[in-house]
């Protein structure tokens, strides 16, 4: 019965993440047909994602002799982070079958490691371009990961712990909870935070190819083929992921306690939904405003921590 119970949780982990994996570039580049639908414009395939990374892994990686090691093993070390995020996220169910090991800080913390070496890659290639991105990374994200901490802290409090299962348990057993008004400032801060730490508009954006204006694109500009492929499904997967931890933390209404048909059915249909909303949200933003000058940003995330400092304060007197 117990190696029962274990397989059925190593099948839940690896069939949630391996819907995380498999979605991202389909839910990446549903934002960008959005945004043409908007503009009056066709916009790419919604498959285009795949059809991109597909040629790029048929690619071989062309690489400079001025890099070291680090510039080899980057791209595996952020997918693999993410990939590894993957496997705590719950997706379908309102807990994570990893238990204790599935903390909100540590998926924190698995995203800090892929953005480390997403700055080193870019400092290891020796090029302009690549040390200004990875200046401006480590800025935007010294920026927003205290916004992020506190929205966190904020929502936990009310579960009393950072595990996701409890967080979400608890949303579901009080769902008059959610409408707080630190839930509503708590996840107003952490949308702000994903535009930032997925390079959105206005962080950034992810459609130039302006030198004087990128952010992530400059990181990543001296890889190619297969190293290029990893690093795009891996930007994709984040986005993915914290798109799903916005819906599933802050409004967990669908997620399964226990699987049945019916149930799984009606879970996969409202984390369509809710991730749609999302996505069109963050389209409609996209189209509605441009992005910020670099001196302007520490002005909009100090915005995310202020909200979150309010939640967090707030938390303890209602």
């Amino acid at each position: 019965m117990d190696t029962t119970i274990l397989f059925s949780y190593a099948g839940i982990v690896f069939f949630q993440a391996g819907m995380l994996i498999a979605a991202a570039p389909l839910v990446r580049m549903t934002i960008k047909k959005i945004k043409a639908r908007l503009q009056n414009r066709v916009g790419p395939p919604l498959l285009q994602g795949y059809y991109d990374a597909f040629k790029l892994f048929r690619k071989e990686s062309v690489i400079s002799e001025h890099t070291s090691f680090i510039f080899r093993i980057a791209p595996w070390i952020i997918f693999g982070a993410a990939a590894g995020v993957a496997l705590f996220v719950p997706v379908l169910f309102s807990f994570s079958p990893l238990g204790s090991a599935a903390d909100i800080i540590l998926i924190i913390y698995l995203f800090a490691l892929a953005t480390f070496f997403m700055v080193l890659a870019g400092l290891d290639a020796g090029s302009a371009f690549g040390g200004m991105g990875s200046s401006r990374e480590v800025m935007i994200y010294s920026l927003s990961e205290p916004a992020m901490m506190l929205a966190i802290f904020a929502v936990a409090r009310a579960g009393g712990s950072t595990n996701l299962s409890n967080i979400i348990s608890h949303g579901l057993a009080e769902p008059g909870s959610l409408f707080l008004l630190s839930n509503i400032f708590a996840f107003a801060a952490f949308f702000i935070v994903l535009l930032a730490e997925n390079k959105r508009i206005p962080v950034d954006n992810p459609a130039t190819h302006l030198e004087l204006t990128m952010v992530h694109e400059a990181m990543i500009l001296e890889y190619s083929g297969r190293q290029l492929a990893l690093i795009e499904w891996a930007a994709a997967l984040k986005l993915t992921i914290f798109l799903v931890l916005l819906v599933n933390i802050f409004f967990p209404f669908g997620l399964m306690a226990e699987f049945t048909f019916s149930s799984a059915m009606l879970a996969i249909f409202l984390l369509v939904v809710k991730v749609s909303i999302a996505v069109c949200v963050i389209a409609f933003i996209e189209n509605s405003i441009a992005k910020l000058r670099l001196f302007r940003l520490p002005d909009f995330l100090g915005i995310a921590f202020v909200l979150a400092l309010i939640a967090l304060i707030s938390s303890f007197f209602v």
